[in-house]
């Protein structure tokens, strides 16, 4: 499931941004004899890896959706930092999230459900209880935004054009997973999963595979490794329509979109437009908010949200200011520690580190008290870990007894330390250098550590101008412990270069969990993937490994959960990284020309997806 997609393009379910994003995609895991009967074929109008589908073959439209909707209007939004692609697939270049937004799935996902897929360009899936293999009955009306047909033979050539050209970490990984895919005919195409692997998510990965135009590809001579702005059409109901290079891009609705009768997407994709206005910081944008540039800001600055919405235009009731609930399950975000660096590879340093944050001062003093601290890598939901381990997950923990400290298996799970209301907290000042002084780091004259002659150095590296005053106040911290520690924010382009080189001591950032995991841990929390990109701390761990061999071999929920509350126990142990805070709701202002269903769905606020525009109606 992917929450974190919903939450950027504002609860659009396009599966396609699953793979521009592709943390889901993992190493195969170990293997496990396929459950169940291989000659029961079960036929199903979706699939959801756990229990039932809530919506039945039936159903006329998504409960949470106005099926009455009008269509028609703009909506306007503001995108951070810049663009020179509009191919999201390639490591080279920047391309904006809404650049994937034109591309379609067999299968798409929902707001109201966490791992379900329904028939999008597939109308049926067929496949044996053991899972082999899943043939998915396309239907035959699916268009792309050029007028040609969807056929099978383009969903197995963009299924091998991801193998040869996409991101390496997605080809390896999806390569030893599902090796095959193979059209039967026009309208029929089958995915053969490979012997030996866990077969929990690969349905819905094949059903979740963009479909690209086999035809354009061969026409052009495009590749998919590239930097780009020439765009292949999309069988969705967007099409990019205009760009400015770094100032704005517009997107349109197909007046022509193959699936506007579905019940799936009936009260959605309601806009005509969608224009994406792009600012250097969110102070520039927001004053163009306030001007009327954009219409729709999803508010991220607590001290804006606090202190910044008392102008003229909110005051006469032409922008609407409205705090809305939010159901998923927040990032895991936090000041991350890049274990690939020396100085960081005691976990006594690394606690004494996170003991210098000080969350309490901070929400306080900077963030009007309208936070709340994370704790768990799977806040909010029954994955996370508490009290001490008991029943299946400490069994589960007892299989990698010998390669954890003892304290794992008896200790309650590791909370985030309190500071007091000064932004020094003496207290834990005094823990720290006692760890540090365990840890081999002594004071020199000057108060500065040392340990072999050598000073600990810790750069802290942003892009983004409101993140200086969360950090400096850490970084003075750390200097009153004795770190040689820094600041430095650099442009868009030098950051993204040096987050992938993993050129970075400390950088704020976010591992984007779900609330029903599976084979996606791996490239997170793998050894495997430890120099990958979405695992930006680098963490390594084989008793971790072992614990997500079980979590991908789960065939119930329960096991599922156990599992990663074992994984959840561990990484807090290790410290990887110092949580800080998640809201728990959106925060979103827009001027008064946008309608929306009473009762949101609890995983999407779904702006793009299924507002609508009062313009229109």
């Amino acid at each position: 499931m992917i929450l974190s997609r919903r939450s950027m393009l504002g609860g659009f379910g396009m599966s396609a941004f699953a793979l521009a994003y592709p943390n889901l995609i993992p190493a195969p895991a170990a293997a496990q004899e396929p459950a169940g009967d291989p000659s029961r074929i079960i036929r199903a109008h979706g699939f959801s890896t756990f229990g039932n589908l809530k919506y039945g073959p039936d159903f006329a439209h998504l409960d949470y959706v106005n099926p009455d909707a009008p269509k028609g209007g703009e909506i306007s939004v503001w995108s951070q930092g810049t663009f020179d692609s509009f191919n999201p697939y390639a490591r080279v270049g920047r391309a904006p999230a809404y650049s994937a937004l034109p591309y379609e799935s067999l299968l798409g996902d929902v707001a109201d459900e966490i791992s379900a897929g329904y028939g999008l360009v597939a109308r049926e899936i067929e496949y044996p209880e053991t899972q082999d293999w899943v043939i998915f009955h396309m239907r035959p009306e699916a268009a792309f935004s050029d007028g040609t047909p969807v056929t099978a033979q383009d969903v197995v050539f963009s299924h091998y054009l991801l193998l040869e050209q996409g991101l390496p970490s997605y080809a390896q990984a999806v390569k030893a997973l599902i090796p095959v895919a193979e059209a039967i005919d026009d309208h029929t195409v089958r995915f053969v999963f490979a012997d030996g692997v866990p077969r929990k998510n690969l349905i819905s990965q094949a059903g979740g595979v963009p479909i690209w135009s086999k035809a354009w590809y061969e026409r052009t001579g495009a590749r998919l490794d590239e930097s780009r702005f020439e765009t292949s059409p999309g069988s969705g109901p967007w099409m990019i329509d205009s760009w400015d290079v770094n100032r704005r891009i517009t997107l349109r609705r197909n007046p022509d979109y193959w699936g506007r009768d579905l019940p799936l997407m009936q009260g959605r994709a309601n806009f005509e437009t969608i224009r994406v206005e792009f600012f250097a910081d969110t102070s520039a944008a927001f004053e163009a908010f306030k001007a009327g540039q954009f219409t729709f800001r999803q508010e991220n600055s607590s001290i804006t949200w606090a202190t910044g919405y008392d102008f003229p235009a909110l005051q006469r009731g032409d922008v609407i200011k409205e705090e809305l609930p939010d159901g998923s399950m927040p990032a895991a975000s936090g000041f991350v520690f890049n274990l690939r660096r020396p100085q960081f590879q005691d976990r006594r340093v690394r606690q004494a580190l996170s003991l210098m944050y000080n969350f309490e001062w901070t929400n306080a003093t900077l963030q009007y008290g309208l936070f709340q601290q994370r704790e768990s890598f799977w806040q909010n939901t029954d994955l996370a870990a508490s009290g001490p381990p008991e029943g299946r997950e400490l069994e589960l923990l007892q299989e990698v007894a010998d390669q954890l400290p003892a304290e794992i298996l008896t200790e309650p799970a590791v909370m985030p330390h309190t500071s007091g209301e000064r932004q020094l907290d003496r207290r834990n000042l005094r823990a720290a250098l006692a760890l540090m002084e365990d840890a081999g780091w002594t004071g020199d004259a000057t108060g500065q550590l040392m340990k072999d002659g050598q000073g600990l150095v810790v750069e802290f590296l942003t892009q983004d101008p409101q993140m200086d005053r969360y950090v400096i106040p850490y970084v003075d911290n750390l200097k009153a412990l004795g770190v040689n520690a820094s600041y430095r924010r650099v442009d868009p382009a030098q950051y993204t270069s040096r987050e992938r080189a993993f050129d970075w001591d400390m950088i704020y950032d976010a591992y984007g969990n779900s609330a029903e995991e599976g084979i996606g841990l791996s490239q997170r929390f793998g050894s495997d993937a430890k120099e990958d990109v979405f695992n930006p701390a680098g963490f390594a761990s084989p008793a971790v490994d072992h614990l997500i061999e079980r979590v991908v071999n789960a065939d119930t929920e329960e096991e599922m959960a156990a599992g990663v509350r074992a994984v959840d126990r561990v990484l807090r142990y290790e410290r990887i990284m110092v949580p800080t805070w998640y809201l728990g709701r959106f925060w979103v202002a827009y001027w008064n020309e946008y309608g929306r269903p009473d009762t949101l769905p609890p995983y999407a606020l779904g702006q793009l997806d299924f507002w609508w525009s009062t313009k229109a109606a």
